[in-house]
């Protein structure tokens, strides 16, 4: 079992002395991962429904600046050595495919090959609308995105053709460390999105899940590899649980249940908080590592 932790540090609250003091410390104390939250914009008011908490509101007041991903991930990379570095979740279909290509061959490349992208199509329509993106059809544009980044990040020249981007010949350097490409990790908990993972994941990121929440959607994602030819072992399952706290019994419980990566959630506004929040998580390490 592996542990990582998902980051949902945001400006004001979080500045560079913060980010600096996550990448060190968890460095230091053999972290897995660090995985970093998307939204390029929040609101005062809107009816779209946040599907990890009861009310549906995201837990984050409208004034709160999430950091870019890739950016923020870059300062990570110059901050650390080992630990790997994660997008939880990139809202792909918001986005310019070619860029992101770019933005996210820069960080493998930064890290030495430290990158897991991970990637979903969206629950906030209020974005979409602000970014200019029809939200009716994210769910295509990500999987034809995701096959212009795919031909980006293999050998030059590149070019795509298809309904959502035309991609003329052309080279994009430097290409990601890792070979094809950084694992894709995809977010959602629908079958449209468990389907995805089987067709062309390399992980399911799912979250707000305790352990007794874990066996049936692996037994359906389990039919879905299948049916690609594929199976478990060619994927990798993380989960955060959220707002549940992480205890060191429910790091062997989602073991258990065929967990391979739990994230324990970090908020931390200044260094000697982010020493705190790892003493506390330091028992789930050491449970892991008892496995």
């Amino acid at each position: 079992m592996k542990v990582g932790v998902f980051a949902a540090l945001a400006s004001p609250y979080a500045g560079p002395e913060v980010i600096q003091a996550l990448g060190r410390t968890a460095d230091e104390r053999g972290i897995h991962s660090i995985w970093v939250p998307e939204h390029v914009v929040l609101f005062e008011d809107y009816a779209s429904q946040y599907p990890y908490s009861p009310d549906g509101k995201v837990p984050a007041p409208p004034d709160a600046g999430m950091l870019e991903p890739f950016t923020m991930l870059s300062f990570l990379a110059a901050c650390t050595s080992t630990v790997r570095l994660g997008t939880a979740i990139c809202l792909l279909p918001q986005r310019n495919p070619v860029y992101t290509a770019k933005e996210a061959a820069a960080v493998d490349y930064l890290s030495g090959g430290r990158f897991d992208f991970g990637i979903g199509v969206g629950w906030l329509e209020e974005e979409f609308r602000v970014v200019n993106v029809d939200w009716a059809k994210r769910g295509k544009r990500t999987d034809e995105y995701v096959e212009v980044m795919k031909a980006l990040w293999g050998a030059d020249p590149a070019e795509h053709h298809g309904d959502f981007y035309d991609l003329p010949s052309c080279n994009m350097n430097p290409k990601p460390v890792q070979t094809p490409h950084p694992p894709l990790h995809f977010g959602g908990e629908s079958d449209a999105a468990l389907r995805r993972v089987a067709r062309v994941g390399q992980g399911w990121h799912t979250f707000n899940r305790l352990p007794d929440q874990v066996a049936e959607p692996l037994a359906k994602l389990d039919r879905f590899l299948d049916e690609q030819g594929r199976s478990r072992a060619d994927v990798e399952i993380t989960l955060s649980p959220y707002f549940n706290a992480l205890t060191p019994d429910m790091v062997k419980q989602y073991a258990e249940h065929g967990v391979d990566q739990v994230t324990s959630l970090v908020f931390a506004t200044n260094p000697a908080e982010v020493e705190m929040v790892f003493n506390d998580l330091q028992p789930c390490l050491d449970a892991a590592a008892a496995l």
